[in-house]
């Protein structure tokens, strides 16, 4: 038979059988095929298989045991103590001295060797076999694993020192939110959402593209003066899960931030809700709509006057933006709608913004705002008395109302 044929023969019949056999049955199935070809058959074998010669010449001399011995080896793929030992059983040492670096006491400690040191598998495989316990960083691997540690990344729990009156906050909010929703007046989410370099930098995530084609971004996330940066204040309508995000390029200041809040209501608010006289707005209790800045309240003011509505607003408590709506009902769905793509202009943001959608009917606008926007202005006393600012009896720092002055 024709050496080329009997090779790809050979090769087809272990690939159909090498998922079903064990080591033993391996070898000496190799052996049995070599001792069908004949001369030189170990070697055609070894070329088809990917065994060694050394295996299926071992395979060889168990086909010659006699049948009772063969047979009493039947459920044993290996003879008594044979293999490599396991590197625990022959270094006794070697766990304790991995353990030592491993554990969370050694970070920072002057009397550990990996001080200040990621602790990589190379790492540890190269400080442990300079302990004299040699090892292989696939082998650490192994041995971490089955010791049940993993590959863990931080997760953020830890909020700090908690408000003592944080959950009655809570209360207050969603009690507010379902007065407004059983009158039918507009209740409304609103934060800033992270802001974004403009260019074609790397954004996280991935998207399909032709295998071998990714999109090309830049090397270094530096600001490019001449396209900026994004700054994207979302307004979200808790009854109607609808949303409006205005993008600045200028500055997140409080007068932008009430001035995406006017936006929201004269392109989409005010069809909505024909008949209102009140809006509530739940806010985060710091950045540009901190329950402690005195031009959010004047602009709050200039808001309310402007658009003849009462104002109340609700704070949420420090420590507690992430329970904020709009950051798990707007911001991250527009995250996940954008993932992988570079942000190459702001007229680009604002589409791939408004392209965002849900399974729950979630609808988005959004437009640029161009405008520029001063900083450091500073509220006199006086300008502040002014105002129709009306403190509830519950944490009036954070619970308040603004009436329009006409």
């Amino acid at each position: 038979m024709d050496a080329t044929h009997s090779l790809g023969r050979i090769r087809r019949k272990y690939q159909s059988l090498s998922m079903v056999m064990d080591e033993r049955l391996r070898r000496q199935w190799g052996a049995a095929e070599a001792r069908d070809v004949g001369r030189g058959g170990v070697t055609l074998v070894a070329r088809a298989t990917g065994l060694s010669r050394t295996t299926i010449t071992a395979g060889l001399r168990e086909l010659g045991l006699p049948a009772r011995q063969r047979a009493a080896q039947a459920g044993r793929v290996r003879r008594p103590g044979g293999g490599r030992h396991r590197l625990p059983q022959t270094d006794a040492g070697l766990w304790a001295a991995l353990e030592s670096l491993i554990e969370p006491t050694t970070r920072g400690d002057p009397e550990s060797s990996l001080r200040w040191t990621c602790k990589s598998l190379r790492r540890l495989a190269e400080e442990l076999t300079g302990q004299d316990h040699p090892i292989s960083p696939n082998s650490v691997a192994a041995l971490l694993h089955e010791a049940g540690y993993s590959l863990q990344a931080n997760r953020k729990t830890r909020e700090g020192a908690s408000h003592p009156d944080r959950n009655a906050q809570f209360e207050h909010i969603n009690s507010w939110v379902r007065q407004f929703q059983e009158r039918d007046q507009p209740a409304i989410s609103v934060d800033t959402k992270k802001k974004e370099l403009v260019g074609d930098f790397r954004n996280a995530g991935q998207e399909w593209r032709p295998q071998g084609q990714p999109q090309e971004v830049r090397v270094h996330d530096f600001l490019d003066k001449t396209l900026g940066k994004a700054i994207p204040y979302g307004v979200y309508d808790i009854l109607n899960n609808q949303g409006w995000v205005s993008v600045g390029i200028d500055h997140d200041t409080a007068q932008f931030a009430t001035n995406s809040i006017r936006r929201w209501w004269r392109e989409m608010g005010c069809r909505r809700f024909p008949r209102a006289r009140q809006l509530l707005i739940t806010a985060d209790g710091g950045g540009s709509n901190s329950s402690r800045c005195r031009l959010w309240k004047v602009s709050l003011q200039e808001l309310a006057d402007d658009l003849g509505l009462q104002l109340q607003v609700c704070h949420f408590p420090p420590g507690t933006s992430k329970w904020n709506k709009i950051e798990h009902r707007l911001f991250s769905f527009i995250t996940q709608n954008w993932r992988g793509r570079p942000l190459v202009s702001h007229q680009a943001i604002v589409n791939l913004i408004a392209s965002t959608t849900t399974r729950t009917g979630l609808i988005v606008r959004a437009a640029l705002d161009t405008q520029r926007y001063e900083t450091k202005i500073k509220v006199p006393d006086e300008e502040l008395e002014r105002l129709r600012l009306t403190p509830l009896p519950f944490h009036g720092e954070w619970n308040y109302t603004l009436s329009p002055r006409r």
